[in-house]
């Protein structure tokens, strides 16, 4: 099970692991928006008509060339109905001392919650971590959405992974209230994380649409476990989980069903010979 990819229902494949085999679960499912989720990647070519599709400095006119697309559909009749097989083999499939962590947004994130608590415990839930940004766009009748929640269980909260001396720190918001020695050292992150999304002109863009970024990812895997462990995500997208599995020396799987997320992870792991891919 060292760095392999798979393509097809994730299902097929929690059922198939064996129990009690994976450290670290981390999943971004479908949020169920009800919409077509799309993304573009685009490129603007300096062009001497000035009939071009945009203006630049100078009254310099630019072509826009669409290099690609990606999407998926991502609305569900009976989410729960959907979600729940596959959170209850997470739970079998996840070590003793091991850590699950759920990417979702407001829509769903209540009714999400619940059913966790009912397959892992209530008393196993830890955390629910306000990932929080500020870009995309703004809603006119309502206050914008601008966080995703991720709900962090464990299998059992007396024994479980957590490396407080290696997660990153970030700077004071008021470095002049701690002293000098420990605004330079940072603070601890706290269960709401400020992290921009993944630009436009981002160098970990892969133009595939819902991708979240690195830092979020090496965050969690540093923290949940060790090097040399296991990692799962069974709606691995971009692959930004595996991304962070190679750059801190944890072993993945990675599941996706969608043709695009894994024509998107070739592309990103084009250079790492050291991936089984294989169909399901």
């Amino acid at each position: 099970m060292h760095n392999t990819i798979y393509f097809g229902d994730n299902l097929k494949l929690l059922e198939a692991l064996p129990a009690a085999s994976v450290d670290l679960i981390y999943i971004d499912p479908p949020f169920n928006t009800g919409k077509v989720q799309a993304r573009k990647s685009l490129r603007t070519v300096r062009t001497e008509d000035s009939e071009g599709d945009r203006k630049g400095f100078g009254g310099n006119s630019y072509q826009t060339e669409v290099l690609g697309s990606g999407d998926y559909q991502d609305s569900f009749s009976d989410f729960a109905a959907f979600i729940q097989p596959r959170m209850e083999h997470a739970w079998r499939v996840l070590k003793d001392d091991g850590s699950f962590y759920f990417h979702i947004d407001y829509r769903e994130a209540h009714y999400c919650k619940v059913l966790l608590d009912q397959i892992f415990g209530r008393q196993n839930f830890l955390n629910e971590i306000i990932w929080a940004y500020d870009f995309g766009g703004r809603a006119k009748n309502r206050w914008p959405a601008k966080h995703d929640n991720i709900f962090y269980y464990v299998k059992d909260n007396n024994k479980y992974t957590f490396n407080l001396d290696n997660i990153d720190r970030i700077p004071y918001m008021a470095p002049g209230l701690v002293g000098p020695e420990k605004a330079a050292k940072g603070k601890l992150p706290t269960d709401t994380w400020w992290h921009t999304i993944v630009g436009t002109n981002s160098k970990e863009k892969t133009g595939y649409p819902t991708q979240k970024p690195l830092g979020i990812l090496e965050r969690i895997v540093r923290a949940s476990s060790d090097p040399g462990d296991l990692v799962l995500d069974f709606f691995a997208g971009s692959g930004t989980t595996g991304q962070a599995c190679l750059n801190l020396g944890r072993d993945f799987i990675l599941c996706d069903s969608n043709p695009q997320a894994i024509e998107a992870m070739k592309t990103r792991f084009a250079a790492c010979n050291d991936i089984e891919w294989k169909c399901l």
